[in-house]
């Protein structure tokens, strides 16, 4: 069944994806199935989007209540759930202000165009430029594309959004010397994910908040993969003894509805006035309930609990695996997002555990990425963690 299917794909959808060969239909916690009926443990989470797992029951629930009320009455009008949901938000970090929108992407849109108006109305023109890391990845958007940190992901679409220079990711002295009177921003990953799962050091990450600091220039983390307690804490910038002034948040937010988000501090966020920027759909009644649904149940449930204790866990069983097999160089990462790099073969790995029923994905080439949901249990850890090391003794 499934080969029929896949050939419809191809025949009507964009050429835009890498798609693994299987037709998914239904997920159910850390399960999905495909047309046939294969159950595939998923240790991709939609690429660290259902940090709850697939169809989780007050998700679900809080969005079917949703469709029977309300769909969207646009940002003309103050929409009940959206105020809880930001209310939830500010309540639980570092923010004062929300702005709501539809995906990752977006949120950076928003970040670049709110800190050079921030720059602009207090300094005035001139002061545009954003410091951002080589080996970056911040979407798909020509603004996103222009912050991030990767040629291959440049070409073909060139000439990009000027204003952007790039570092060194953790080389503390080149971002000193990049910095200068043009700078308004610095935009970075506290976990570079897509960038092949590196953890930015504290000497690093506290020499950027001091200069910037300093200098009034904008600290922006993009935490559209590493919150809602994917490392192991709400939102990555609290493994740090600081707090950015701004942040972009997506993909887990309605695990799995499509929602994104810029929050922060007061002072930056009063940048933007009516008429500046906007989201049509952007925390619309169906996304606030995502939101609201979501982040309720990582805050009452004990899911950053579990997510610290299984990311342990499994880092401990990859880190075991390392000395057997000598084709792992590295295990890297924070909580549930964990990178394993290996000599060569990733995509024979990555192919290999699909075969056997075990969904991850590959980044940078040679490095096995796994996100497994957050609310994952000891017995899919110790299936997953045999099954690669039957198919690293295989190949």
């Amino acid at each position: 069944m499934h080969e029929e299917w896949i050939r419809k794909a191809e025949g009507y959808m964009a050429n835009t994806y890498k798609r693994y060969p299987i037709v998914v239909t239904r997920g159910e916690g850390c399960w999905i199935w495909d047309t046939d009926g294969r159950r595939y443990l998923d240790f991709i989470s939609g690429i660290s989007v259902c940090n709850l797992g697939h169809s989780h029951v007050k998700v679900a629930q809080a969005l079917k209540n949703q469709v029977a009320r309300l769909f969207h009455v646009s940002n003309l009008f103050y929409i009940e759930e959206q105020i809880k949901a930001a209310e939830l938000l500010v309540e639980h970090s570092f923010a004062d202000k929300v702005f709501f929108c539809n995906s990752g992407a977006e949120a950076i849109e928003a970040a670049i165009k709110l800190v050079r108006r921030y720059s602009w109305k207090k300094y005035g023109p001139g002061r545009y430029e954003i410091i951002a890391m080589e080996n970056s990845f911040h979407g798909r958007t020509m603004g996103a594309l222009s912050a991030t940190g990767q040629r291959h992901f440049h070409e073909g679409f060139e000439p990009l959004l000027q204003g952007f220079r790039f570092v060194p990711f953790n080389d503390v002295h080149a971002f000193k010397q990049a910095l200068d009177d043009k700078v308004c921003a610095c935009l970075m990953e506290v976990v570079q994910s897509e960038g092949g799962v590196h953890v930015a050091t504290k000497e690093f990450l506290e020499a950027v908040r001091e200069e910037t600091r300093k200098r009034d220039i904008v600290l922006i983390f993009d935490e559209a993969q590493t919150a809602m307690g994917r490392t192991g804490r709400l939102f990555a910038y609290e493994h740090t003894s600081f707090e950015p002034d701004l942040i972009t948040l997506a993909k887990a937010l309605g695990n799995g509805f499509p929602v994104g988000a810029l929050i922060g501090k007061q002072a930056f966020m009063d940048a933007f006035e009516p008429g500046t920027h906007a989201s049509t759909f952007g925390g619309n009644p169906l996304a606030s309930s995502a939101i609201i649904a979501t982040l309720g149940t990582i805050l009452e449930e004990g899911v950053l609990e579990n997510c610290e204790r299984m990311g342990r866990y499994l880092k401990e069983g990859l880190l075991s695996l390392k000395d057997l097999y000598p084709v792992i160089r590295d295990v890297r990462g924070l909580g549930l997002l964990l990178g394993v790099e290996l000599e060569q073969m990733a995509e024979e790995v990555r192919e290999a555990l699909l075969r056997e029923g075990i969904v991850v994905n590959c980044t940078k080439g040679r490095v096995l990425r796994i996100l497994p949901p957050l609310n994952v249990g000891k017995e899919e850890v110790d299936l997953f963690l045999h099954t690669l090391d039957n198919v690293l003794k295989d190949l």
